[in-house]
């Protein structure tokens, strides 16, 4: 359903692509080098995901640079998960090693803080971080964000599910105190109330928690007949894991609003995955021309199925410096040009990067767990039941985007 604050793109994007080497226009000289920033947490509570992303990251470069003839590398940055620690981080790689372009800032609170960094630094900055914010009120011009925010990731996960239980009028939910956990849920909140839902409770937790038991048992004596997490990466595993022991399960439905992909199934296995609802932006077996060749390149070379954070790293990276090829510099302003209201099929199929605000259109999707009897290989963990796109107008998102 349309409406003033609901955005959903329902052109057909055409297929020219910056993620497609082959169409872009070479404007770099022969032999001129490139250097992306990789801000990523390497170590600390999810450096799993910045693993995983610095070795997207590389891939894309390696493509580019073959693609164009041009020296391309990456420079690992350990933002540690801590935005101040990326901040600096950020600012040396702009002022010592002259890197222009930056690709990375898996929580919201460090992409924040580095957006800005490299706006006054004159670069470029792509992230898959969730805050609205991000592409909302603190929208800037060197900023792009390649993942729906938290808002569209509630509207294609407890939207359908709401659809699909049109019993279940209770949710409980638990959720990380930061701009991202607050994110999903305030979005999870207003669907509530829309729908008719009773939000019979929330827990809040730190991002140095991994013990979720005393939540659980808040959420187990409020009686929902959903229990929605909204925490992220390892500490979703761990409440998720937590969940499954204490018999949640046969209780209510479990969903999480945003799994960290693949990575994140592997480590749970099937038996804890089997019938819960996990949101996505990207699951490798999605259908699309660049997802199909992204998923065998990685299988040859590294010998495993891409997740989401390095899938999430890799068009990131490639988008930048597809861009810098064509604009003939890592600058801002260039950079800006070459992307904004660029349509072309990515990962998830048609993607669009919105000029307005800098967001990228682009469909989130619902998983459901597979039972293991059912799955058709080591990686089939979950079947995608739906995918859409939700996405704020940029306008009540609260971009107005500097000139």
């Amino acid at each position: 359903m349309l409406n003033r604050r609901r955005f959903l793109t329902t052109s057909t994007l055409a297929a020219a692509s910056l993620a497609a080497p082959g169409l872009v226009t070479r404007a770099l000289a022969q032999g001129e080098a490139l250097k992306i920033g990789v801000p990523v947490p390497i170590s600390g509570a999810f450096a799993a995901n910045g693993k995983f992303a610095t070795i997207g990251a590389l891939l894309a470069a390696e493509e580019v640079a073959a693609a164009h003839g041009v020296q391309v590398s990456t420079l690992d940055l350990d933002t540690e998960g801590k935005p101040a620690t990326a901040v600096r981080k950020v600012q040396d790689a702009l002022a010592q090693d002259g890197v222009k372009l930056f690709a990375g800032g898996i929580l919201s609170s460090e992409s924040l803080a580095m957006g800005k960094e490299v706006e006054r630094g004159g670069g470029a900055f792509m992230t898959t971080a969730g805050a609205d914010e991000i592409t909302g009120v603190d929208c800037n011009r060197a900023t792009f964000r390649w993942s729906v925010p938290t808002y569209g990731a509630i509207n294609e996960t407890v939207r359908p599910i709401i659809d699909a239980l049109p019993d279940a009028k209770k949710w409980y939910t638990i959720t990380p105190q930061y701009v991202f956990g607050d994110g999903l849920l305030n979005a999870a909140k207003d669907v509530f109330q829309e729908k008719g839902i009773e939000h019979v409770g929330n827990s809040y937790h730190s991002l140095t928690d991994k013990e979720f038991s005393g939540y659980l048992t808040n959420a187990i004596a409020a009686q929902p007949d959903v229990l929605l997490l909204l925490n992220f990466g390892a500490q979703s595993s761990d409440t998720l894991r937590q969940a499954v022991s204490f018999g949640l399960k046969q209780r209510m439905t479990i969903v999480v609003a945003w799994a960290s992909g693949l990575e994140q199934f592997e480590a749970l296995g099937p038996d804890i995955c089997e019938g819960v609802y996990f949101g996505a932006q990207y699951w490798h077996g999605a259908d699309s021309a660049l997802n199909r060749e992204l998923v065998a390149k990685v299988q040859e070379k590294h010998g495993f199925n891409p997740n989401y954070s390095f899938a999430g790293s890799y068009i990131c990276s490639k988008l930048l410096l597809e861009a810098a090829v064509k604009a003939g510099s890592p600058d801002g302003a260039g950079i800006a040009a070459a992307l904004n209201g660029l349509k072309y099929q990515g990962l998830t199929g048609e993607e669009e990067i919105r000029a307005a605000d800098h967001q990228v259109i682009k469909d989130y999707y619902l998983l459901k767990g597979k039972a293991k009897a059912d799955m058709a290989d080591k990686d089939d963990y979950a079947e995608i039941i739906s995918a859409g796109k939700s996405f704020l107008s940029p306008e009540d998102a609260g971009c107005a985007m500097p000139a």
